[in-house]
């Protein structure tokens, strides 16, 4: 099959992809899982359901990333409008967060140059206690660079690439026995499993794969996910990118009507679009008196975390954030 969009001018005037609402219900599934897997007790610790819920929601956040970067950059190949876009995006806010994060956790000068730069996930670390939850940021902008790089050096037709890219760094984590990892060779598999899913929608790659996704049982799917993202079930979780790629692919095709209704929800829509600000927010107040205290004490003062999270969310998404991202449309718009 031909690839579509792949003759469309770099300078051409930026076009908005097509929204796909059920990737709003994945988007807040995925931070209701790190933000119950980071802030609730979820069962006894033995049963792994604080780490299940959390590797989980990081993994259909990293697919969900993948997905889209990819198919903006099939839509139009603009590396500069991609990258003002993007930075506008996420960087913003996410510095704004590690500055916190370094006040609360007193970082020094190489941390703070080593977060605002996105490489703090990188051996030999240089996270901070209240930010420690930024190595997926670190993740997501080295994806960023990467991509734009393949793509201005190649064209769009080495986003072609990603799916043996991500291959290879999954055979990587079996070599090195890396079920889980923050390090980026280690964890961009997840993104890269995201960036096929959206090499298939678009007709890009394998277009067999679709039909089979059409035919795919979504509970099966979502079963599968959820095994490959146990503690305890080691050897699924090399599989687990691609689970979740297979997970969400499913709904993209197969679509059971009352997950249709629930993907259309206001608190649902309202959720996925808040989430990258709670992505950032919830860890910052988690380290401060609000997530301080043993047992019951600081469970106790849990709606306090989630109320001051869930306010400065709304506050950076509909006032912080959207400016920024005025700022890049402005600065991107064509004639």
């Amino acid at each position: 099959m031909a690839l579509e969009g792949a003759a469309r001018a770099a300078g051409s005037r930026p076009k908005a992809l097509r929204h796909i609402p059920v990737l709003d219900l994945w988007r807040a599934i995925s931070i209701m899982l790190v933000l119950c897997g980071h802030l609730l007790p979820l069962g006894p610790s033995r049963w792994g359901g604080n780490s299940l819920a959390t590797t989980a929601g990081m993994a259909i956040f990293f697919c969900l990333s993948g997905f889209l970067i990819t198919r903006f950059l099939i839509e139009n190949g603009d590396v500069r409008l991609f990258l003002i876009r993007r930075i506008a995006r996420i960087v913003p806010l996410a510095w704004l967060g590690m500055a916190l994060a370094m006040l609360i956790s007193q970082g020094s000068l190489i941390q703070w140059l080593a977060n605002f730069l996105f490489f703090a996930n990188l051996p030999p670390f240089f996270l901070v206690p209240a930010g420690g939850h930024f190595w997926s940021l670190c993740v997501e902008v080295q994806f960023y660079f990467g991509v734009a790089a393949l793509v201005a050096l190649g064209g769009q037709r080495t986003l072609l690439l990603l799916p043996f890219i991500g291959l290879l760094v999954t055979g990587l984590r079996i070599m090195d026995a890396k079920p889980v990892n923050i390090v980026t060779w280690y964890r961009i598999d997840e993104i890269m499993a995201g960036a096929t899913l959206a090499l298939v929608f678009e007709g890009w790659f394998a277009p067999g794969i679709r039909r089979w996704l059409a035919r795919m049982s979504l509970p099966v799917a979502v079963i599968a996910f959820l095994l490959a993202s146990h503690p305890q079930l080691i050897a699924l979780n090399y599989a687990r990118p691609w689970l979740c790629a297979l997970m969400v692919g499913t709904t993209l095709y197969n679509l059971p009507g009352w997950i249709g209704h629930l993907a259309a929800w206001k608190p649902v829509i309202y959720v996925a679009r808040t989430s990258y600000a709670l992505y950032v927010f919830h860890m910052l107040y988690a380290a401060t008196w609000l997530g301080s205290g043993e047992g019951m004490v600081k469970y106790a003062k849990r709606p306090l975390v989630f109320g001051a999270t869930w306010l400065s969310a709304h506050l950076s998404t509909y006032h912080y954030e959207a400016w920024w991202q005025r700022q890049a449309r402005r600065l991107t718009r064509r004639s």
